[in-house]
């Protein structure tokens, strides 16, 4: 496919490296916003601003296939994408910042006067990490969740506890509930895809897959997940920590915002009604301690300074919180973050790279997801009506990975080595992303 990517800022680079071997990717900006990642990458760069229909032609609009847009700049992208619709047929994809643009761009495809003057996806990354803390908040001592055929089937990822009955247990002999499988493992930061031989370790990163049902019953059994998150205090009450606000309030859990500003306060004091705004700075260890907020089952730092998150959540691990997640600004402070006993780091912009990923599909192969910081995908395969029905133990996969999901019509079936799959069958897979692009092509062939 030809991928015009504007913008090349730290997320343009990271769509960029994700697709510039199987694509032609060509890049429009101003010289000045080149981060030094497009200099290891062999992608065509443009200077220029992508409104404009002459830097557009030039860059070879009327072939492409994906534009995207991903200027700091939302006015920028939203001028560039509409301009785009009138050059070409190519599919675009516009990040905002501002809440109101993606409530009133959101709608512009389905709106008659709109005719084909629209944007085909408006994506706000703040809406998406809040998504993604929610679902990880939801599911307790869960590092990543991931939702499946409408919540009926999920992945979870667990670390293993030194005093776990799991430690230095071979999988074969493992007594997992029924519908449960173990798809990945992540040891000493390194992704792999196991197998019945292989035995857990302490510190293990353990990903499943299986029925919500028996996951539950997995987390109660061996993660001690016996009751809900019933207590989250935020740290920060900007566009993110007021909309996680307002989902978790729906769950009837009790939630505490700290917000330092104080007009910010009287404003979330409006649009809370059960939640108790705390005036004051998430760095204080006074008000952490008078507000007992280590004691919550889950802490949440999501101010827009990765610096100030580090802090605060370094402050309550010391205080003896039992979970702490905190935003991560730039991908490269993930690693970091989890190195000094954060538990959970997140992203906005690996949440938009996934968003990303689902957008560009177009054969019986997508992506639903990534884990572990890119080194793992989830895929989601739709077996063509060419395809002969046979055992999955006599599927000759090209590369390691692992078959978590069958969704036949409206039925979820965790599979085994007997399981036949059949024309139709939507197959969800855990692999490593170095062996992505093998499977990939093993079932485009098919």
């Amino acid at each position: 496919m030809k991928i015009i990517i504007y913008g090349a800022n730290e997320i343009g680079s990271m769509i960029a490296s994700e697709f510039y071997t199987s694509n032609d990717i060509t890049v429009i900006d101003d010289e000045k916003n080149k981060v030094d990642a497009f200099n290891k990458l062999d992608v065509e760069f443009i200077s220029g601003n992508a409104s404009n229909i002459e830097v557009l032609k030039q860059a070879g609009i009327k072939e492409a296939d994906i534009f995207i847009a991903c200027n700091e700049s939302d006015e920028l992208n939203i001028v560039a994408c509409l301009t785009v619709k009138r050059l070409s047929q190519a599919k675009t994809l516009c990040f905002v910042r501002k809440e109101e643009y993606k409530s009133s761009l959101g709608l512009a495809k389905d709106a008659e006067y709109n005719g084909d003057f629209y944007i085909d996806n408006v994506i706000w990354p703040e809406e998406l990490l809040t998504q993604e803390i929610f679902r990880i908040i939801t599911v307790a001592k869960a590092l990543d969740v991931e939702n499946f055929a409408s919540g009926r089937a999920r992945l979870l990822e667990y670390k293993i506890a030194e005093n776990s009955v799991l430690v230095n247990c071979m999988l074969k002999n493992c007594e997992f509930p029924k519908d449960t499988l173990i798809v990945g493992i992540t040891r000493e930061g390194k992704l792999f895809i196991p197998n019945g031989e292989t035995t857990l370790k302490k510190d293990d990163k353990v990903i499943f897959m299986g029925l919500s049902d028996s996951l539950n019953i997995l987390a109660g059994k061996f993660f001690h997940e016996k009751e809900f998150v019933k207590s989250v205090t935020i740290i920060g009450g900007g566009n993110v920590g007021l909309k996680l606000a307002k989902r978790l309030d729906g769950l009837k859990i009790k939630i505490k915002i700290i917000e330092r500003d104080e007009d910010r306060c009287n404003y979330l004091s409006q649009e809370l009604d059960n939640a108790l705004i705390i005036h004051g700075d998430g760095t204080d260890l006074e008000l952490l301690n008078e507000e007992d907020v280590a004691s919550s089952d889950v802490v949440v730092s999501v101010t827009n300074n990765d610096e100030k998150n580090l802090l605060c959540s370094l402050l309550l691990k010391n205080l003896g919180a039992k979970k702490v997640i905190s935003r991560v600004s730039k991908n490269t402070n993930i690693a970091l973050f989890e190195q000094v006993g954060i538990d959970i780091a997140i992203s906005s912009k690996s949440a938009s790279l996934n968003e990303i990923k689902n957008n560009i599909k177009d054969t019986n192969v997508g992506i639903l997801a990534t884990v572990e910081q890119g080194q793992g995908e989830v895929l989601e395969i739709v077996l063509p009506q060419n395809f002969t029905e046979t055992k999955l133990m006599n599927l000759k996969l090209p590369a390691k990975a692992v078959i978590g999901i069958v969704q036949r019509r409206n039925r979820i079936i965790i599979p085994n080595g007997a399981t036949q799959i059949m024309s139709g069958d939507n197959l969800i897979i855990l692999t490593t992303s170095v062996d992505a692009p093998v499977i990939k092509e093993f079932f485009e062939g098919i």
